[in-house]
């Protein structure tokens, strides 16, 4: 299994802690973001990474080989040139594409601004089929990423739903939404063609689109598992608000 993080975007609403360095390079507790969602992986027997940049990528490409030799691990770097005018699918496509071959394998695609519970990924790492981690708890408001889930059915411990995404999105009445897709998803490897072919869709009617979508075609045709996260705590640090928030996560994670 491979550990995918995106690491390309600006992050404008954190500035200025991120005017010299992305925010997957942000520091709590003297470990990056970047490092910490590493050993997240490590945990579950991920030792290969590939990390996409494209902001300041100069400061992850130079991290990189002291990650490896310090961890044991391979990351390989895969540049977005053109960071500054697209979105996460096109991030995402350039590095899946390439798996494919002996080089196919499952892997788990994060967003690099992620703060989660370890267990997340532990929760994740476990399932055969293409997964998203879907918050079940979180109060939603008109900023998460929300998803409806149609045709639902539970496992006996309720911590796994199967079914088709009807829409998924910031846009979708709260009201109607299932949850919040947290950022954190694993593709199997047998479904990687059909989600490149799906990325290169969306990326052709607009690179401002998000990969997430690609996961509502992709469950008409393919098993997925969403995975509830059922109160274990995680965020995504968009802004300062949520900057503070993860720094209160990673001293709960750690205690």
């Amino acid at each position: 299994m491979i550990g995918m993080i995106l690491s390309a975007g600006m992050g404008t609403r954190l500035m200025p802690l991120t005017k010299e360095i992305p925010k997957p390079l942000l520091e709590i507790n003297g470990m990056t973001l970047l490092e910490r969602m590493i050993k997240n992986c490590m945990n579950v027997g991920i030792n290969e990474f590939i990390v996409i940049v494209g902001y300041n990528k100069e400061k992850v490409i130079e991290l990189a080989p002291e990650l490896e030799e310090k961890h044991s691990i391979s990351i390989k770097i895969v540049e977005n040139e053109r960071f500054d005018v697209t979105n996460t699918s096109v991030s995402t496509y350039l590095a899946s594409k390439n798996l494919k071959g002996e080089k196919a394998d499952d892997f788990i695609l994060i967003n690099g601004d992620n703060v989660v519970d370890p267990q997340i990924i532990a929760d994740i790492a476990k399932r055969k089929n293409t997964s998203l981690i879907v918050d079940n708890y979180k109060q939603l408001n008109e900023e998460s990423f929300k998803l409806i889930i149609e045709n639902e059915t539970f496992n006996e411990d309720k911590t796994i739903a199967n079914g088709t995404i009807k829409e998924i999105g910031k846009g979708i009445d709260i009201g109607s939404s299932t949850g919040e897709f947290i950022g954190v998803s694993k593709v199997a490897k047998n479904d990687i063609p059909k989600f490149n072919e799906i990325l290169k869709e969306l990326i052709g009617e607009d690179e401002q689109n998000y990969y997430d979508f690609a996961y509502k075609t992709l469950s008409k045709i393919s098993p997925i598992d969403f995975v509830l996260t059922n109160g274990l705590k995680w965020t995504e640090i968009d802004d300062h608000t949520d900057w503070e928030q993860a720094q209160i996560l990673i001293d709960e994670f750690e205690k």
